[in-house]
């Protein structure tokens, strides 16, 4: 019973990062009907930011990771009006989107190796690495302030999609996007801020799995996971997304934890082909037509 809650412990932890990496998709998804994989590029960045902030620019950790989110709000920005938006002036096809996410991803990739370098970088010690006890289970420090954290900033962006005006706009364009423009909503905006709201969170997502773990340039190939938790909690669901990702993050942990971590992608890739194969919707998705 103990390695189980210790397991569902960590399970929440990586499931949290997960989350902010699969809402990202899954608002893009939402409203431009393709999948925007230079996100992994975006949240690679993010680790670095995060990471030179504290190690030559010395900045406290609020102020680096604020800074790091910041940074990665702009990338996603600049990629969207390079990358993406000549496409939808010329009204594309889906295929070009994805072709062109592509191709942005693997460009932030070799960006990073031509001028930083493929050394992997570890973070400095932020949080002691003493574990919190409570009886017999441990909890890191890192991994409570990064599901504390991760909570507040998706239940942030719930709040901002619920209440606020753009927040309509983005909910109303993921239904129907040229139906708002011919309501007179400003199509443009909501897209931007789509991806600046993604790019924030990528931000947040590249600071923490930095701090798990390591930071080096094939750290976006992680967003692989984020793709199959949104696909498992239904792409253009942020609700779904957050679902599908706590349940992959825990069914991770206990597959390395009482089977052995060799398992722990083929387990999520077989994931990603049911869900495929039995539900395309996922957990809590909408049926869509034309979505790439």
């Amino acid at each position: 019973m103990v390695q189980f809650l210790q397991q569902l412990i960590n399970g929440l932890s990586i499931g949290s990062v997960y989350a902010l990496m699969a809402v990202g998709y899954s608002l893009v998804y939402s409203i431009m009907n393709f999948s925007n994989f230079a996100h992994g590029g975006v949240i690679m960045l993010g680790a670095y930011f995060g990471f030179f902030s504290l190690t030559l620019l010395k900045l406290p950790f609020v102020v680096a990771f604020l800074l790091a989110s910041v940074g990665t709000l702009a990338v996603a920005i600049i990629v969207e009006r390079i990358a993406y938006k000549p496409l939808r002036e010329r009204k594309a096809p889906f295929l070009y989107f994805i072709i062109s996410a592509m191709g942005a991803s693997i460009l932030l990739e070799n960006i990073v190796i031509a001028t930083i370098g493929p050394t992997f970088r570890t973070y400095p010690e932020v949080f002691s690495k003493v574990p919190i006890t409570l009886g017999p289970l441990a909890i890191g420090r890192l991994d409570l302030i990064i599901f504390a954290i991760s909570a507040v900033c998706l239940t942030l962006l719930i709040l901002f999609i619920e209440k606020t005006k753009i927040g309509k706009a983005i909910q109303a364009a993921s239904y129907n996007v040229k139906a708002c423009a011919l309501m007179g909503v400003n199509t443009d905006r909501v897209i931007l801020t789509v991806f600046g709201l993604g790019g924030f969170l990528a931000g947040v997502a590249g600071v923490f799995f930095g701090m798990k773990y390591t930071v080096y340039p094939q750290i976006g190939n992680i967003t692989t996971k984020s793709f199959i938790a949104a696909v498992f909690g239904g792409l253009g669901s942020l609700p779904g997304a957050v679902l599908g990702s706590v349940i992959l993050g825990t069914i991770e942990t206990f597959v390395a934890g009482y089977l052995s971590s060799q398992f722990r992608d083929l387990i999520a890739f077989v994931i990603l082909i049911a869900v495929l194969v039995l539900r395309p919707t996922g957990i809590m998705g909408k049926v869509t037509e034309d979505k790439a």
